[in-house]
């Protein structure tokens, strides 16, 4: 059984940068998907970076490409989302997904799911 759990949420002011990491156990797929996903109150859940492990190609909502790196640390099984350039509009839950096979963007839909963890922007 795959469990994901996310770390590194927490509350920053405008413009500042955070790190969530998601760290992976139980996965036995040689081709992975692994996802970040937020949803704010009063907004649907949205995909917002996607790494794929294959061959390390990563996907992003417009809303974050510039500002947010998806990244996986080699033989950690952890992925990490670094997120610079805060608005408050990012303020969040930070959730953690993957899905097994090289399929892999945004849009692809992920069958493994984490708690979350909370990013609020604020001054």
């Amino acid at each position: 059984q795959v469990q994901l759990v996310e770390s590194g949420g927490g509350s920053v002011e405008p413009g500042g940068s955070l790190t969530l990491s998601c760290t992976a156990s139980g996965v036995t797929y040689s081709c992975y998907c692994m996802g970040w996903f937020r949803q704010s109150p009063d907004k649907e859940r949205e995909a917002i970076a996607t790494f794929n492990s294959c061959d390390s190609s990563t996907d992003y909502d417009r809303s974050v490409k510039g500002r947010f790196t998806i990244s996986q640390d080699n033989g950690k099984n952890m992925v990490t989302l670094r997120m610079n350039s805060l608005t408050p509009e990012d303020t969040a839950t930070y959730t953690c997904a993957a899905k097994p096979g090289a399929y892999c963007h945004t849009r692809a839909v992920f069958r493994y799911w984490g708690q979350g963890t909370q990013v609020t922007v604020s001054s």
